[in-house]
């Protein structure tokens, strides 16, 4: 195998896995991710190391479960003393990251990256924070187009650790997410960050880079420059939407039930937490066509994401480095836009927890190859070591399968796991009533394995899934007398992998 020279690693926010024609969805408008994925091996199945931002960030620069990389839920710094990808490689390498971050200290390069965009003003911003805060790359970009911030970031948060709001003044002021989702297509940060991207490659065209693009979109609220560009009426959608979920974990139902009160005519106290943070005054989600509409922005967004892909791809081969590069396309997770009643991540089910998932790895070809079975975002910086011809360190949770790429075999035996770690020093934020959270608190751990995937908690409902025969997740076989069998299997898989990990959940 020949050994590739660059890599741009590009992910988007919240983006789920049926969200691009090499997925079954034909009739999505994102141009440039199927030209992409035309060239590409494509990943069956594909998962997060753990729905939901920070963790699963983590895992994807680190190549270690959350548990190990430790950051296990949101507002945790990356410790120092974790090394990323871009730590690995050798020294005449150009290294960037451009966009969102996410696990500490927003603002100042760091962890290997020599080149540094910021796009975060938010909490995230004080995390870990070695200077005192400055504003972003895009907020001040947007501030010299002529816009000016509409909100401030108050510091008097009980959920968050002292060190975190001594650090953000009172008088910070920040571009709402609101107000960011009005912006016209230029300014959103998808486009800005592709312009950066492409200044980079000209100007590193001749060393060999690594850069990472990290965008917001398709994240909520659901709103932005492409609204118009489905009916929501007509809008396709599974036997899973708006359906709450049956014979389910409690903390799937309390979701579902606070998600739904409003199609059902509550006006209960949840609606401000609804509009303000999630949905947004953009969205009504008291009718199925509200819920359609919100569905539809939310995929009208990824055109975005789309947008920038193309800026970079098409730099990519002006400068004549295209086929020397390994481009990866991914999420950090998925998004439920009203499957099983819910929004936002933090389950298993696969519309949070699974992602699209396509490399480009021209030394090897260029033929589109849908490599089936299941891969985990673990395996990701041990395999575009290995294509980029640089040894693979040890003691990474991961595993390169670059030799899966190059003989045209599958994963159909791979083991991948999935956790959830909802309680820790910091309290989250409010997501919806105090019950969530208290059931968010509860560890979980899954196992993909061939068609099967089981969920397990220790204090609620356990869930088993065959993924062919019921691709929705609508008929939980947990208690099922003729798959007992198939539980103990999994099961003893996940508690060997926890040995394997030091992973001491218990479950």
């Amino acid at each position: 195998m020949g050994k590739h020279k660059n890599l741009v690693f590009i992910f988007s926010d919240q983006q789920r896995y049926d969200t691009m024609a090499c997925y079954g969805n034909d009739w999505i408008k994102t141009p440039n991710l199927n030209s992409l994925s035309e060239e590409s091996f494509v990943m069956e199945r594909a998962y997060v190391g753990q729905p939901v931002c920070t963790p699963a960030r983590g895992t994807i620069t680190t190549g270690l479960h959350p548990h190990n990389a430790g950051p296990t839920v949101n507002v945790i710094p990356l410790p120092a003393e974790q090394k990323t990808i871009a730590e690995y490689l050798p020294s005449e390498y150009e290294t960037a990251w451009f966009g969102k971050w996410h696990l500490g200290d927003d603002g100042n390069a760091q962890h290997g990256f020599k080149h540094w965009i910021s796009t975060e003003d938010g909490v995230s911003r004080f995390v870990g924070l070695s200077t005192p805060p400055s504003k972003s790359d895009w907020h001040n970009y947007l501030v010299e187009k002529g816009y000016s911030p509409d909100s401030t970031l108050h510091s008097d948060r009980p959920h968050l650790p002292e060190e975190v709001t001594q650090l953000a003044p009172d008088n910070w002021e920040v571009f709402s997410s609101e107000k960011r989702s009005e912006l016209p297509p230029e300014d959103q940060m998808a486009h800005f960050l592709g312009r950066n991207a492409v200044e980079f490659i000209e100007h590193h065209k001749d060393s060999p880079f690594c850069l990472y693009v990290s965008t917001f979109e398709p994240h909520s609220p659901y709103n932005g420059p492409y609204n118009d560009l489905y009916d929501p009426a007509s809008l396709p959608v599974g036997p899973a939407f708006l359906k709450k979920p049956e014979n389910a974990p409690l903390i799937s139902r309390l979701r579902a039930e606070n998600n739904m009160q409003f199609l059902e005519g509550s006006s209960g106290s949840y609606r401000g937490y609804v509009e303000k943070n999630i949905v947004g005054s953009h969205n009504d989600i008291s009718s199925e066509y509200g819920w359609r509409e919100l569905r539809a922005r939310y995929l009208a967004n990824i055109t975005l994401v789309d947008d920038m892909v193309g800026m970079i791809v098409k730099s990519l081969e002006e400068q004549g480095v295209l086929d020397d590069t390994v481009i990866v396309f991914t999420s950090e997770h998925g998004e439920m836009a009203g499957d099983h009643g819910m929004l936002e991540k933090r389950s298993m089910y696969e519309e949070s927890a699974r992602v699209p998932m396509v490399i480009r790895a021209p030394k090897i070809g260029t033929d589109k190859m849908v490599v089936s079975g299941n891969f985990s975002h673990v395996d990701l910086v041990p395999t575009l070591l290995d294509l980029l011809g640089v040894d693979v360190p040890d003691g990474l949770d991961g595993k390169s399968v670059a030799e899966v790429l190059e003989d045209g075999s599958n994963l159909r035996n791979n083991e991948v796991f999935v956790e959830w770690n909802g309680i820790g020093s910091i309290e989250d934020r409010l997501l919806g009533t105090p019950d969530i959270n208290s059931m968010h608190q509860a560890p979980w751990r899954t196992i993909v394995y061939r068609d099967w995937k089981l969920n397990l908690c220790a204090t609620d409902k356990c869930e088993l899934y065959n993924l062919r025969e019921d691709p929705n997740e609508l008929n939980n076989l947990i208690d099922s007398p003729d798959k007992q069998d198939v539980v103990r299997l999994l099961s003893t898989k996940i508690r060997a992998w926890q040995y394997k990990t030091n992973d001491k959940a218990p479950l």
